[in-house]
């Protein structure tokens, strides 16, 4: 099967570098310094219990990777506009999942209620991914291994089978597409699951982003080093309940462990992707992962005051970074 990688980074280059080795046969839309070691030194993957590299086929424009049977979108939220140039990866049937942190752009489509097919400007400025690739065709996904792009061409991943990538219909109907890329990570000896409630795993994955995440753009430490002070402990425990009433308040009905989710933070010495970005100075998720859940939140009438203060905090910080 062909697959594309849409954003070779952090966690489509360990994706994309598990199924080279398996046999799919893998490509990746990537660029600047990154897509030039990958082409010349190959797509090297460091795992706590190996590292090995891979061959992949690599450009900055879709067009010379031809049409393709999946797609797995791992770009992060506030470049995803790049993702409507793949028009030349895709055949009528070509499923394009999106793996990407936060509230997805397309997250009312076949929602039903009062909400269905509301739109996310912030997400999908002007609809362009809704009009050129088209929430028919798009597969809801969440990745959960942590990794980092330590240097062009390398990417550094903790653990990236002990908690996989989960795939899901944004209408509760399974497609033969989805079951093609199901394949393609299990080629890759990777665990894959799929789930008909893919909100549901979405928020779940959301809670825990917040649990933490916030904390760590303002501080610039590693998650475990927010759980060190009783203060940070209870504004997480505060986040993940004001998280769990925005998923009642939106008719969801995610599991929040909060016991199970401080005791990964107190253990997880890494610095999430949205504090990676910080650092370098990229283009940050604040509006996936905080602005828009307290929009939902408003249009609820739920409260969530201490994500609003450290959204605000947040905010703060970059237009200081910027200034």
């Amino acid at each position: 099967m062909k697959i594309c990688i849409f954003g070779a980074g952090a966690i489509g280059g360990f994706i994309a570098g598990y199924m080279a080795r398996g046999g799919v046969d893998v490509s990746v839309v990537a660029r600047g310094p990154h897509l030039q070691a990958i082409r010349t030194n190959g797509l090297t993957v460091e795992a706590p219990d190996e590292r090995f590299t891979v061959q992949v086929h690599a450009s900055d424009n879709p067009a010379d990777l031809g049409t393709q049977d999946g797609v797995l979108v791992c770009l992060k939220a506030p470049g995803l506009r790049a993702a409507a140039g793949m028009a030349p990866l895709l055949r009528p049937d070509t499923p394009v999942a999106f793996l990407t942190n936060g509230v997805p752009w397309w997250y009312f489509h076949g929602h039903g209620g009062t909400l269905d097919g509301h739109r996310l400007p912030l997400l999908d400025p002007d609809d362009v991914l809704w009009t050129t690739i088209g929430p028919e065709r798009t597969v809801g996904g969440i990745a959960w291994p942590a990794s980092a792009v330590p240097e062009p061409g390398l990417i550094r991943v903790r653990g990236p089978k002990m908690r996989g990538t989960v795939l899901g219909p944004l209408d509760g109907t399974v497609t033969p597409g989805i079951r093609v890329l199901e394949q393609a990570f299990q080629a890759a000896d990777l665990p894959v699951s799929v789930d008909v409630e893919i909100r549901d795993r979405i928020w779940e994955k959301i809670a825990f982003n917040l649990s933490a995440g916030p904390m760590c753009v303002l501080t610039e430490t590693p998650v475990s080093a927010t759980q060190e002070e009783a203060a940070l402990v209870a504004a997480s425990r505060q986040l993940m309940a004001e998280t769990r009433s925005l998923i009642a308040a939106l008719g969801r009905h995610a599991t929040i462990d909060v016991e199970q989710i401080l005791a990964v933070n107190r253990s997880l010495g890494h610095r999430p992707s949205i504090l990676q970005d910080l650092l370098v100075r990229r283009p940050m998720e604040v509006d996936a992962l905080y602005t828009v859940p307290l929009q939902l939140a408003a249009a609820t009438g739920t409260s969530m005051p201490t994500l609003e203060l450290l959204a605000a905090l947040i905010r703060t910080k970059v237009k200081g970074l910027s200034a």
